[in-house]
């Protein structure tokens, strides 16, 4: 299983320039771990870009089914006193902002806090950076 943060999900079903590589890490390890805001926040991305003009009704009906089968097969961490208290840690310790610091406590409360040989697909920098900081293996590599 792989920790998948909301740009990396969203670009898997958008079709960006990164979305080959994201199809080809997914398709060798199906199994996605996500937090439980995750559903918002891919929603949020897909509304701004209908409402930007980027996409049409129908497409922005199928992302979201898209969106919708991914996360009902993911496992999701929840929102527990334990993920507030880490997001309040790594916002002390990373220059993020408060919806990535849970995703990365969120993360780290899956990990049980041991990180190391941990994935951690992301395509946001400060985030990415931050996970590696916290020993996540970020993928996808950046050569």
């Amino acid at each position: 299983m792989r920790w998948w943060d909301t740009s990396a999900l969203l670009s898997l079903i958008v079709g960006q320039r990164q979305t080959e590589d994201l199809k080809k890490l997914f398709s060798a390890n199906r199994g996605i771990v996500a937090w439980w805001g995750t559903k918002v926040e891919g929603v949020s991305g897909i509304a701004r870009l209908h409402r930007e003009g980027h996409l049409g009704a129908a497409e922005t009906s199928q992302l979201l089914k898209a969106l919708d089968a991914l996360l009902s097969a993911a496992y999701e961490v929840q929102p527990t006193e334990e993920v507030r208290t880490t997001a309040c840690r790594v916002l002390r310790v990373h220059e993020l902002r408060a919806a990535d610091a849970f995703q990365l406590a969120a993360a780290l409360v899956w990990s049980e806090h041991r990180p190391a040989g941990m994935a951690f697909v992301c395509l946001d920098r400060r985030l990415r950076d931050a996970a590696a900081r916290e020993g996540f293996d970020v993928l996808p590599s950046r050569d």
